[in-house]
């Protein structure tokens, strides 16, 4: 099991809805084992599909607060607080390694306490995040990952948090199985990480036919790309988890390793 000093895989899970810390279902279970798979890291970066902006940017905050980014759950929610330290010389190499910019005020958002506080219930590890940016390609992304590398050597946790599938759409709450365009796209992702072929998860919205209907929306399928690219440039991905919850929820998680770290 790796510790602070082994290089960590980039990791991208998938954290469904808000409510999923406090059901009771597979991909929580997943989740909750997570931690103790991957080993402690020195420090985590969690790529959120829930703070989006235009240009990259990471948070520097010595001590982020819990955001609490949803409407009209369950009072138990919003009294939840995650309060892992910042991460602000993280930030700051994140900065060097990659020009963005430093937010010192971004808290932690439910696309990265959600996992954390299922892998990680401690919360004594420092966290920064990194924004994703819907309106540049998931090509973009990854080559952002790339820049992201070498924090992997030094037993940073690169946590990429989104949905492998995602359409509130068709959310059926405590809908079980996934419709036929829902399991294609799983399939597609599936065989396309795989085979490593970063080529066509960059072009992910002509690659896939069902890549619009799995996500409307851009967001939450560009922290994977970020994860693929902080794997190097031979990117080999495992799949962690499948599976899928409300009917529109793919619950997906991979981990991805290969390449030397620069």
């Amino acid at each position: 099991m790796p510790s602070s000093t082994t290089q960590f895989p980039s990791v991208f899970v998938s954290h469904g809805a808000p409510t999923l810390v406090l059901e009771t279902s597979a991909g929580r279970d997943f989740l909750a084992g997570l931690g103790r798979r991957l080993g402690r890291p020195s420090a985590i970066l969690a790529v959120s599909a829930h703070w989006t902006t235009r240009g990259p940017a990471v948070s520097g905050a010595a001590a982020p607060e819990t955001i609490h980014d949803f409407y009209g759950f369950p009072d138990a929610l919003y009294r939840m607080r995650y309060a892992a330290p910042g991460a602000p010389a993280l930030a700051q190499r994140v900065a060097a390694l990659t020009g963005v910019a430093i937010d010192p005020s971004q808290g932690l958002d439910h696309g990265a306490w959600v996992p954390l506080m299922l892998m990680y219930p401690e919360a004594d590890i420092p966290v920064a995040q990194l924004s994703v940016m819907p309106h540049r390609s998931a090509a973009d992304h990854i080559a952002l990952g790339r820049q992201l590398e070498s924090l992997r050597r030094d037993g940073v946790l690169i946590l990429a948090s989104g949905g492998a599938v995602h359409n509130l759409r068709e959310f059926r709450f405590g809908g079980t199985g996934a419709a036929p365009w829902a399991t294609s796209f799983a399939d597609w992702l599936d065989a396309t990480l795989a085979a490593g072929d970063t080529e066509s998860l960059g072009d992910w919205l002509t690659a896939s036919p069902d890549a619009r209907r799995a996500h409307p929306s851009d967001e939450h399928f560009l922290p994977l790309p970020v994860a693929l690219g902080a794997a190097g440039p031979a990117p080999k991905a495992e799949r962690l988890h499948a599976g899928f919850e409300h009917g529109s929820l793919g619950m997906h998680a991979y981990s991805f390793t290969g390449g030397d770290a620069t």
